[in-house]
């Protein structure tokens, strides 16, 4: 074999020769670009923390359409008297507003008070609807979020206050605010 002018005892070494060689920017392997995914809340019902105490939270993907989507890019949405109904074994998200930009498409018509499936587990459903039917309890939408690429709703069991129950957290708030005030005035006089 070594009297054959054609053989080359290292092209035996490597099967495939372009992996043996050095790599440049001329034949590496192309690179996807890199998206940065938007990340943060979208839009959040503080009216919900304001009226109920949370005690359980779960999060749900939307099912949206497209001038949806590009609205909440944008940060178009309210959750101010939005609230989740639960019908047939699915979750419905009522009252939320997603305003559509006016340069989204104009074959369609945007309902922006539209209601919104929600995306559950079962085991998930089955929780909130026990819940739900005990007295007291109600379901609310807290906060819109991104999740890498997708778009999350934020939902909770909530149990109403009385008005009492919010005096005593806007005193609690205040007398908070208060210490922490007065923390930072006597950190600086020293």
């Amino acid at each position: 074999m070594a009297h054959c002018p054609a053989f080359n005892p290292q092209a035996q070494a490597h099967p495939n020769p372009v992996a043996a060689s050095v790599t440049n920017p001329y034949n590496a392997a192309p690179m996807a670009k890199q998206k940065k995914h938007p990340t943060g809340t979208i839009a959040q019902n503080k009216k919900a923390r304001h009226d109920y105490f949370i005690e359980h939270k779960f999060e749900a993907g939307l099912v949206l359409s497209g001038w949806e989507v590009k609205s909440l890019r944008a940060g178009k949405a309210h959750l101010v008297d939005s609230y989740v109904l639960l019908k047939d074994g699915e979750a419905w998200l009522f009252g939320s507003h997603i305003t559509p930009l006016t340069t989204a498409s104009t074959h369609v018509i945007a309902d922006p008070m539209r209601t919104r499936k929600l995306l559950l587990n079962k085991r998930e459903l089955e929780r909130l609807e026990s819940a739900v039917a005990q007295k007291g309890y109600t379901c609310v939408a807290l906060a819109l979020f991104w999740s890498k690429h997708l778009i999350k709703c934020e939902i909770a069991l909530g149990k109403g206050k009385k008005e009492f129950d919010k005096r005593d957290t806007l005193r609690e708030r205040d007398s908070n605010r208060e210490i922490q005030r007065a923390v930072r005035s006597k950190g600086k006089d020293l």
